[in-house]
């Protein structure tokens, strides 16, 4: 951009109230042309409020948006779009019973050569490393594969400004360096892009200049290239963040194996599902298992299986505790001592309508919280409150509506009903995903306190620097199959990378697999 050149975009003295709520207080903001620029803050900081306010679907109380130099009134996405502003929301706006084209189309002009779309879609998810099939039903799509949806149809639009609220969490290492690729470029045609992660690096490593947000107002901007991540996360919290200490539970807490998944073969359940074939785990007290992949590979497949929502797995399938309950509905699976927390916070993982306290009642729904088939709510307040206390859960109190709560707020909350039933395994499924470096440090640090109190752990995560944090072994799922196991220690990002591409050799980590337990 010139000297006498204007903003893509200049927001000024943007202000937004909700009751008992300051989300934005007077922020001010300019991106550049071609300029790739960070909105860092933690979960509740008022990032989404503002890209909403730019994207015309929430309207500011006041302050003033400037379009590439004029005074612009944004009251809708339509108006938006026509501007040239796309925008990847982090909570997908997908219909479930539509497909990924048809769903796509609805962002488009009336007329749209569904065929011509199809072909396009297909064309720009190989150009991007962002594979889908157009034909597909969204209610058949993982949570990482309902982001492609979104990244793409943004794409499609050939915007000025693009808008990407955690864009990386479904891709693979060498899909990321892609994409940033990709991103480059765009940007270097004069595309501007508004860039909101969590992942320092990678905001380090791609963007041009950083907003950061604490509480609803800008405190700083910065060059994020000369900055470390630990500066940026002190910008971000105001405070250090603790350092995560992962050590290895002695042998005579890991030989009591908790969780065993035995040879687990299960056909698809529908046309766009993945089969699982000859799925082989084992999951010990006192240790964390990890199995990473790009998201549809079989993990949501896999999950379903675990939990019980799936029950076409022979008995002995699944082994929990040592009993077989591949059969088993995911009530009787909990009774055996099975805490899980699904990828899907809304929907799955809590009722968006019913209070904090009410949703303690899917995964609680014995003695103490409910005497005589009648619910004590009073005693279910009293553990949602704390709950919201231990886990600096940013809430209204027990009565708060779940769909209230930010994305990294309400994952806090679920993951820490599911820890208060004390569970002797625990599985978990994308931890942190869109959760802020605070949030996740805490998250982080409570599961590895499970695994230190003997609890078996399994993570199934798409973040490659999670897994590396908190696993003592980790798989890769590709293509409805799970490879051999590997010590954290003796895995790298290169070749996890490789593995997630179905490229490994049966077998050629089984050494290094029992070593791991001795």
């Amino acid at each position: 951009m010139t000297a006498t050149s204007p903003a893509r975009l200049q927001i000024a003295h943007i202000r937004k109230a909700y009751p008992g709520v300051l989300a934005n207080d007077d922020i001010n903001l300019s991106v550049a042309p071609g300029e790739i620029h960070a909105v860092l803050g933690e979960n509740g900081a008022g990032k989404s409020t503002l890209m909403k306010i730019i994207f015309g679907t929430v309207k500011p109380d006041a302050g003033e948006i400037y379009w590439n130099g004029e005074l612009a009134h944004i009251a809708n996405p339509q108006i938006a779009r026509k501007l040239g502003i796309a925008m990847v929301f982090q909570h997908f706006s997908l219909f479930d019973t539509l497909t990924v084209a048809e769903n796509i189309a609805l962002g488009l002009d009336a007329g749209t050569d569904m065929q011509d779309l199809i072909a396009r879609i297909r064309q720009t998810g190989d150009k991007y490393g962002l594979e889908l099939e157009p034909n597909r039903h969204v209610h058949t799509l993982s949570v990482g594969e309902r982001q492609r949806v979104e990244i793409v149809r943004a794409l499609l639009t050939d915007p000025q400004l693009l808008i990407l609220d955690e864009p990386t969490s479904v891709l693979t290492p060498q899909a990321v360096e892609k994409l940033f690729v990709t991103l480059r470029q765009l940007a270097d045609e004069g595309c501007s892009i508004l860039y909101i992660s969590h992942k320092l690096d990678e905001i380090r490593a791609l963007c041009h200049s950083a907003t950061v947000m604490r509480g609803g107002r800008v405190t700083g901007t910065c060059d994020p290239r000369n900055e470390t991540s630990a500066g940026l996360s002190r910008m971000m919290i105001g405070e250090e963040l603790v350092r995560l200490r992962r050590e290895r539970n002695p042998e005579s807490l890991r030989n009591e194996r908790k969780l065993h998944v035995n040879r687990l073969n299960l056909p698809k359940a529908h046309l766009f599902a993945t089969e699982l074939k000859d799925i082989e785990c084992e999951v010990r007290a006192g240790e964390i298992v990890g199995i990473a992949g790009v998201s549809g590979n079989g993990q949501q497949e896999l999950l379903a299986a675990l939990s019980g929502e799936d029950q076409r797995a022979a008995p002995n399938m699944i082994m929990l505790a040592g009993s077989a309950v591949g059969h088993l509905a995911p009530n009787p699976r909990r009774a055996k001592g099975l805490g899980l927390v699904p990828e899907e916070r809304l929907g799955r993982g809590a009722v968006p309508t019913l209070s904090l306290s009410a949703n303690m009642l899917l995964s609680h729904q014995k003695v103490p919280y409910v005497k005589h088939g009648m619910i004590d709510f009073a005693y279910t307040r009293k553990i949602a409150a704390s709950i919201i206390e231990r886990f600096k859960v940013k809430a209204g109190g027990p009565d708060a509506l779940a769909k209230s709560l930010s994305g990294g707020n309400l994952q806090k909350f679920i993951v820490g009903r599911e820890m208060e039933r004390k569970p002797g395994v625990f599985i978990v499924a994308q931890p942190t995903w869109g959760v802020d470096v605070g949030a996740a440090a805490q998250i982080h640090a409570e599961i590895l306190a499970l695994k230190q109190e003997g609890c078996a752990v399994l993570v199934i995560s798409e973040e490659l620097d999670e897994l590396f944090a908190l696993c003592d072994r980790l798989h890769v799922i590709a293509k409805g199959r799970l490879s051999p196991s590997i010590p954290i220690e003796q895995a790298t990002r290169e070749q996890v990378g490789l593995w997630m591409s179905g490229l490994w050799s049966d077998g050629a980590t089984d050494a290094a697999a029992e070593a791991a337990h001795g």
